[in-house]
């Protein structure tokens, strides 16, 4: 069984709140869920927030539409990872963050592929080799539909080894900066879309992520390629965002 953890909590320090800002009368969160629920290969989602307050209304909204919710600490995701994959005896993980409204379940998929047949401990469409070293690489998606599907062996591993409070909080510098200790695979877009960004960070992000999720119906599957037939028929409105770096993230590690 594969099971998707999706990552949300309200305190967000560039945008307080996004995680249940509101889209055509649902939360952010809704069209994260939404889009995971459309990939094949995914046998159930658990919501992990943190044990803060704040993040009561993550727990009663995930609550209330069925989704099982984890509450671990705010700032060491790997150990909310690691313990919730502990308590429901995960076996293959799928990270998701609730950054990405518009993550592409065929991205999803093509990951989990990969991971199940050729026996990786690791894999992402964030990652690529360069000089016998993995870095971190958009790999032509856009920025915001990021993926990455692991096992618990390795969590486990990264778990117990990882003191870097950036390996804590963002779980992927560990990995790929240790490829001696895990079988770790990419995959690559054939038509780049790198140019592309859907993640919500800042107030711009998430103006151009609703004017995308308004335009489609509200249950609705938005592929990249809807996206970009979105931005052909609407090309003004990347300007809302394009102000903000591509590799901020990448940046971090």
């Amino acid at each position: 069984m594969v099971t998707a953890i999706i990552q949300a909590r309200i305190g967000s320090t560039r945008l307080p709140g996004k995680a249940m800002m509101d889209i055509n009368n649902e939360p952010m969160l809704y069209y994260v869920i939404k889009q995971v629920k459309a990939s094949r290969n995914i046998s159930k989602i658990i919501i992990a927030t943190t044990h803060l307050p704040e993040d009561d209304v993550i727990e009663e909204y995930s609550t209330k539409l069925g989704y099982d919710v984890f509450r671990g600490e705010s700032n060491d995701v790997l150990d909310r990872y690691y313990k919730c994959s502990k308590l429901y005896n995960l076996k293959t993980i799928v990270r998701i963050t609730s950054d990405d409204p518009l993550i592409d379940p065929f991205v999803i998929d093509k990951c989990l592929e990969k991971f199940q047949n050729k026996n990786f401990d690791y894999v992402s469409n964030t990652i690529s080799k360069k000089d016998e070293r993995w870095l971190p690489s958009l790999n032509g998606f856009p920025y915001g539909v990021a993926v990455e599907v692991f096992n618990f062996s390795s969590l486990e591993k990264a778990w117990k080894n990882s003191k870097n409070p950036l390996e804590r909080e963002h779980l992927s510098p560990y990995f790929i900066k240790n490829p001696d200790l895990f079988r770790l695979g990419s995959i690559t877009n054939s038509d780049d879309s790198s140019n592309i960004r859907v993640t919500v960070d800042y107030p711009e992000d998430f103006d151009f992520v609703k004017s995308i999720l308004t335009f489609y119906k509200k249950n609705e599957v938005v592929t990249i390629e809807k996206i970009k037939s979105f931005l052909t028929k609407n090309p003004e409105l990347s300007e809302l965002n394009e102000k903000y770096s591509f590799n901020e993230h990448f940046k971090l590690q």
